[in-house]
């Protein structure tokens, strides 16, 4: 069973984000007050383009404080990634990378109860937000992606609340594996892996149809 702190509790709305008017949420900040979570996310949190960010199933977006080092020593003159928030984070806490988070696993933080949906697939806005022309490629190559989560339970939550796993019902689906399989261009040859995961409903819908159409190819 994974048990751990949630180090920070993080919210942000829309900014503009590029000379065009482009806009993001990308960049959040740390609230120490109790938050409540509903199934939409976290109160005063938004995002900028609702095609693609938000919704049930990436109620909450989830980044390991490990990964932290590697990108502090990849991109050191980024100052950003000395605080919490660097990818846009609304929960940051150690214990949760990848290969130690299952699809499908469930968690009480506070008086909430989630449930992680996937992980996340990068944008260009990583690379435009650092600055940098190679942070999705790096993401893609390394499955430092982080990841999303559904709520089951709404409630408050607050940093310094612990994150205790209730459930895990796909041990064999670390996040790793299902990200190497759905972005990571690890798909060929597993196209029985594919249509499984096409057909779970605790996996985001958007990857559902996703998995089925990498297992058509």
């Amino acid at each position: 069973m994974i048990e751990t702190k949630l180090d920070n509790l993080l919210i942000g709305t829309p900014k503009p984000f590029r000379k065009d008017g482009e806009m993001s949420a990308i960049v959040k900040q740390c609230v120490l007050e109790p938050v409540a979570l509903g199934f939409f996310g976290l109160d005063g949190n938004q995002v900028a383009d609702p095609l693609h960010h938000g919704g049930r199933d990436k109620a909450v977006h989830l980044y390991p404080t490990e990964h932290y080092a590697f990108w502090k020593d990849k991109y050191p003159d980024v100052d950003f990634l000395n605080r919490p928030g660097a990818f846009g984070e609304n929960l940051s806490c150690a214990g949760l990378t990848e290969d130690k988070l299952c699809l499908g696993d469930i968690f009480r933080l506070g008086e909430a109860l989630i449930e992680c949906s996937h992980a996340r697939q990068p944008c260009w806005k990583l690379n435009h937000h650092f600055g940098k022309p190679d942070v999705l490629k790096t993401v893609v190559k390394t499955s430092k992606s982080g990841s999303y989560f559904r709520v089951l339970e709404p409630g408050a939550v607050k940093a310094g609340d612990r994150l205790v796993q209730q459930d895990r019902p796909h041990s064999d689906w670390p996040l790793e594996r299902l990200f190497g399989l759905i972005i990571g261009g690890n798909h060929k040859g597993q196209s029985a892996e594919l249509l499984a995961l096409s057909k779970m409903p605790v996996l985001a819908e958007t990857w559902r149809k996703r998995a089925a159409q990498l297992a058509a190819v």
